[in-house]
């Protein structure tokens, strides 16, 4: 008899991959699907990151490294918070790691105990709870509204946080709506937290760059400089430039915490790959063109698909600030009736009618902890993305 880990056994898998795995089934069949649910760039990683991967390659940097990254990519890293961030760090306040997941991961599993709580704002991206769950933590979800901008205010917040409390997760701007908090709302935020130093937080900005009109930035510690000894800042190369597949994901907080995660990943990973770091060192540090111009690609496509899904009958959609995702309520479609005589009673059975009968791939908001909404990644070109759209007007026109 096969007996696994309790808290694996009872973890769900990642909604966004079984929706690509239907996909993948489909196009096995000969099916042509144009995917919305991958939360990768669809650009190629800039030739300067290419290149100093392969000259890592040539120059013989493929062994082990240290635990915590080589300290070339460190000082960058150090230099980025400081610069873009105004932390004021060292590059022994950093850490790097096999990806923004896997720092979250170490975060939560170095310090959570049974019946520590983690507050996590819904919608949220689809792991956060899963991982606290599997760290032996209890996820507490706080659903925060289109009413308030999908973000979460100070009175909520206060109103959650417990003796039991052990961490508060932020990610701005957000997967999966691409709500951005504003200085005044971090700072409302911050407002609350002073009064509980139980409370660690965890800045997800791993969407920082992609920010759009000319909105600036801002991260909790750099807002409330008072917090920063019990905030995790956590960032990567992934989304800003293109660079999902290299795996390197970094962070800066309290050395105390930094530490311990970094004597679980020695005893688990070790360090990401010594030639994917001299490629991030590279990134952080070489031209930063790519950034700028890969924002504005994805602003106008925001634009676009936000346009074409108010158009559609059925949806609505509010225009994300930031991250590369639309999240389109699907109200108006429930309790119809597909054109392929399907009841769509919830979020689900529409994302799943849409890939039958449409051909378009998008992940429903109930993975996300709120309903009924459909997130649609605009990760692809514009032809694709119209083509998508129109595939999506015609499902919902027909529907009755």
């Amino acid at each position: 008899m096969i007996l696994l880990n309790k808290r694996l056994a009872q973890a769900q898998p990642s909604a966004t991959y079984r929706i690509i795995d239907r996909v993948a089934e489909r196009r096995a069949q000969g099916a042509k699907i144009i995917s919305l649910c991958a939360g990768e760039p669809d650009f190629d990683t800039p030739a300067h990151i290419r290149q100093a991967g392969i000259d890592a390659i040539r120059d013989g940097h493929t062994r082990y490294t240290q635990v915590a990254g080589v300290r070339a990519l460190r000082e960058a890293v150090a230099e980025k918070f400081r610069h873009e961030n105004g932390l004021d760090v060292t590059w022994q306040d950093t850490l790097v790691s096999n990806g923004g997941k896997h720092v979250i991961y170490n975060a939560l599993a170095a310090t959570l105990n049974e019946g520590d709580e983690v507050i996590v704002p819904a919608p949220y991206w689809v792991s956060y709870p899963e991982m606290v769950e599997l760290c032996g933590g209890t996820a507490k979800v706080l659903a925060c509204g289109a009413e308030d901008g999908f973000k979460l205010t100070p009175a909520a917040l206060d109103e959650a946080i417990t003796v039991n409390t052990r961490w508060l997760i932020l990610n701005s701007p957000s997967n999966p709506t691409g709500a951005v908090y504003s200085r005044q709302e971090l700072q409302g935020l911050a407002e609350v937290l002073l009064k509980h130093p139980q409370v660690l937080v965890l800045a997800d900005d791993i969407y920082e760059h992609l920010l759009f009109d000319n909105q600036r930035f801002y991260t909790l510690a750099q807002v409330e400089p008072r917090l920063a000894p019990r905030v995790l800042t956590m960032n990567g190369v992934s989304k800003a430039y293109a660079m999902t597949g290299w795996r390197i994901g970094f962070a800066t907080g309290p050395r105390w915490l930094l530490e311990a995660m970094e004597k679980l990943q020695g005893q688990q990973t070790s360090g990401a790959s010594a030639i994917s770091q001299h490629a991030a060192i590279a990134a952080l540090s070489g031209p930063q063109d790519f950034v700028q111009a890969s924002r504005a690609v994805f602003q106008r496509r925001r634009d676009l698909v936000v346009s074409l899904l108010n158009a559609t009958p059925g949806l609505t959609c509010a225009n994300p600030s930031g991250a590369f995702y639309a999240f389109a309520s699907c109200a108006g479609l429930l309790g119809r009736t597909s054109p392929a005589g399907t009841l769509l009673q919830t979020d689900e059975d529409v994302a799943h009618a849409l890939l039958d009968e449409a051909n378009v791939a998008v992940v429903h908001g109930s993975a996300f902890g709120l309903a009924p909404y459909l997130r649609i990644a605009y990760a692809l070109d514009d032809e694709a993305l119209r083509q998508a759209c129109a595939a999506i007007h015609r499902f919902c026109a027909a529907t009755r």
